[in-house]
């Protein structure tokens, strides 16, 4: 059976607490010590690891998040997004402790098929184009177009990314390019790249 075509239920590990009110997908694993507070939508066959916190937010289909990453209110993961262990997000651009700022929280977006490195920091507010590649320990304070790899403390642009998770070659003369691992085609549009039909 295909993970496509997966309906068993949902694993749990007896150490992990999921609030009532949340939802979880079939097929999804969720691992030791992890917390998914209420009106938390987690889809299907997503694995979600050890010492995990998920806040309110809702989480696509085939995710897989990596052990000690909390996903706090005000992110959303679209399907297929990976997020590396240890991985960062916050919600509020300057938090106090003796201030509630939950009036201020910042949409996060991690569109779909984008990959987040270990120990990464994904600064609120941000959007992260879809199959974008995002290195281990970067901090991310900006948009990320769709396909590019950005790494560095600030996060900064170093080429292109294929779907299957290969890094793209440069451009030829007419902004195309083609994946070596898998063939498909690229070119480059509006300030990104974009399949090539």
């Amino acid at each position: 059976m295909s993970d496509a075509a997966d309906t068993s239920e949902p694993f749990v590990h007896p150490s992990a607490v999921v609030d009532p009110g949340a939802t979880i997908g079939p097929g999804t694993r969720i691992w030791h010590f992890v917390h998914v507070m209420p009106e938390a939508r987690i889809g299907a066959r997503c694995v979600i690891g050890q010492g995990c916190f998920v806040g309110p937010v809702t989480i696509g289909d085939g995710c897989r998040i990596q052990n000690n990453v909390s996903v706090f209110d005000g992110v959303t993961l679209e399907d297929e997004v990976f997020v590396g262990p240890s991985a960062v997000f916050t919600n509020v651009n300057n938090p106090r402790a003796h201030v509630s700022r939950r009036h201020e929280f910042a949409r996060t977006v991690v569109k779909r098929g984008a990959s987040i490195g270990a120990n990464a920091t994904i600064v609120c507010g941000v959007t992260i184009g879809e199959h974008a590649f995002i290195g281990a320990g970067a901090v991310v304070r900006h948009d990320v177009a769709p396909h590019a790899v950005v790494v560095g403390v600030p996060a900064g642009w170093i080429g292109w990314m294929c779907r299957c998770g290969e890094r793209l070659p440069h451009a030829d003369g007419t902004g195309r390019m083609t994946c070596a691992a898998c063939g498909e085609r690229y070119r480059t549009r509006d300030g990104g790249v974009a399949r090539d039909a």
